[in-house]
């Protein structure tokens, strides 16, 4: 299966293992709750489904690479102690606390999560001396003596053993205490991501164009060449920041991330060419309406005329500037919908009898111990400083006013959101003059041909875009997507009525 189905399935398995009945028990038992077990090459993305479940189902993440642990830091440390037995003293040995079900503790302190996933990274790598470790840990969900605490899911990830020299196969017995989820690298599930997560334009358009490029393994005689989806991924922040400091990507560069000697190449000509369309037609400029009727048709001119490489190129500069409206909308709208939930807690606590001061501080609180247990990522730690900072605003304007009846400060608080909602609209207004002003450059430069219909098809792998749409509407893009389907109809319809000619007797 692709990456996303994968991550579905994890998503639908941690609901089925975390049910309790009425009085807080889990419904299924322990021993039933198979550890899951992701095969799939290197680089597509496995360790990163698992911080998205864990922070989609607010559960705790621990996370290990065991080829880094010896058996001592795994299984803990012999020590000898005395103990009675039938009336004679005997020195056994028992071990400590195994590094690893110590940290599942320390984070159920730290975060207080009481359930998690213990994620155990290239499980089938493992020296010899861990080997019988790992295998006791998915069958009986023990390191040593320890167990796994309950409610935490045992997750593993290792490659297939052609992607790694040193995997191994496990047996049958271990296997069949798995639940083992087979992972295989998909372009157009990867775009999904690489729009939501708003990767250089240039990557996502070479990849269009050659899509057998996305991932690669092959062994010669000169060693193993390799391209991986996490490789674009690390290449498209170089990019970005090699672009913001003025300097110049060359090959070099894109060697130490896409190892392959012919691929590198390829892409590094392909950036020579995108940086030059990308002077050469003023997306930015264009989406914006900034440009003139004469300079508009100008650009649609140079475009129309333009060879099929180079306006597939223009389409991908075109939903490169179209996916910049849709994230920075998206970043205003779950604002304001974090805004909105927070002001109404706010109104909330004044009602109770609570001051905004109190509420304020509160909430700067609860956001110090939020980042130190590094539980928000970046775009939710801006939002909640953002937060944080208009509630200290309305604080302020209130004791300003001296206002001190909870409706008069609920006003304020309400005048905040009503701001922030104006911005979300100007950006909404914006979003859909972009697309209008989109859809009229490629009509007139592209016509009817492939690269209007390239343009819906990587739209609908936008989840932004897609949100956007449903919520706002966008006329051309709905006639695009119908006239796309027909012809997908009638390419299949043709090829069945081709096969049924081909099979049929005499």
């Amino acid at each position: 299966m692709n990456i996303k189905d994968a991550k579905n399935e994890l998503l639908h398995t941690i609901q089925v293992y975390t049910r309790k009945d009425a009085h807080g028990r889990y419904l299924m038992p322990a021993v039933r709750q198979r550890p899951l077990l992701l095969i799939g090459p290197p680089g597509i993305g496995k360790t990163a489904i698992m911080e998205q479940v864990a922070k989609e189902c607010e559960i705790g993440l621990v996370s290990y690479t065991i080829t880094h642990h010896t058996r001592q830091s795994a299984v803990g440390l012999p020590v000898i102690v005395k103990k009675n037995f039938q009336g004679k003293e005997y020195s056994i040995t028992e071990y400590t606390m195994s590094e690893i079900i110590a940290s599942v503790y320390e984070k159920m302190e730290q975060t207080s999560c009481k359930e998690g996933i213990l994620f155990i990274d290239e499980i089938n790598c493992v020296s010899e001396t861990l080997v019988p470790t790992m295998l006791q840990f998915l069958q009986n969900k023990t390191f040593g003596t320890h167990p796994v605490p309950e409610g935490w899911i045992i997750a593993a990830a290792g490659n297939p053993v052609e992607y790694n020299r040193s995997a191994r196969e496990f047996d049958i017995v271990t296997l069949d205490r798995v639940k083992r989820i087979d992972i295989e690298p998909d372009l157009d599930i990867w775009k999904e991501y690489a729009y939501a997560k708003g990767l250089h334009a240039s990557v996502i358009s070479y990849l269009n164009l050659k899509k057998g490029h996305f991932y690669h393994i092959e062994n010669t005689a000169a060693g193993v060449s390799f391209v991986t989806a996490r490789g674009w991924e690390d290449l498209s922040s170089i990019l970005f920041g090699y672009e913001e400091l003025g300097l110049t990507p060359d090959e070099k560069l894109i060697r130490q991330y896409i190892q392959d000697d012919d691929i590198a190449r390829d892409f590094a000509a392909y950036y020579q060419l995108y940086a030059k369309y990308r002077k050469d037609y003023p997306i930015t400029e264009l989406l914006a309406g900034n440009l003139s009727e004469k300079e508009f048709q100008s650009v649609c001119g140079m475009a129309s005329s333009a060879p099929s490489d180079e306006q597939l190129s223009v389409s991908g500069l075109l939903l490169d500037g179209w996916n910049r409206y849709f994230l920075q909308f998206a970043e205003e709208d779950h604002f304001v919908i974090h805004l909105q939930e927070t002001l109404s807690q706010a109104k909330t606590a004044l009602l109770a009898g609570s001051s905004l001061a109190d509420f304020a501080e509160q909430y700067r609180n609860a956001l110090k111990i939020r980042q130190q247990n590094q539980l928000l990522d970046s775009r939710e730690t801006d939002e909640s400083e953002k937060t944080a900072r208009i509630l200290e605003k309305c604080l302020t304007e209130a004791r300003k006013k001296r206002l001190n009846a909870p409706e008069e400060i609920i006003d304020v608080l309400r005048e905040a959101l009503s701001r922030s909602a104006t911005i979300r609209k100007d950006l909404a207004q914006k979003t859909s003059h972009a697309l209008e002003q989109g859809f009229a450059f490629a009509k007139a430069a592209f016509h009817d041909g492939p690269e209007l219909l390239f343009l819906i098809s990587d739209l609908s792998h936008n989840i932004c875009a897609m949100s956007f749409i449903r919520t706002f509407g966008c006329e051309e893009y709905f006639i695009f997507s119908e006239k796309l389907q027909f012809q997908r109809e009638r390419a299949e319809l043709l090829q069945q009525i081709d096969s049924a000619v081909f099979n049929s007797p005499g």
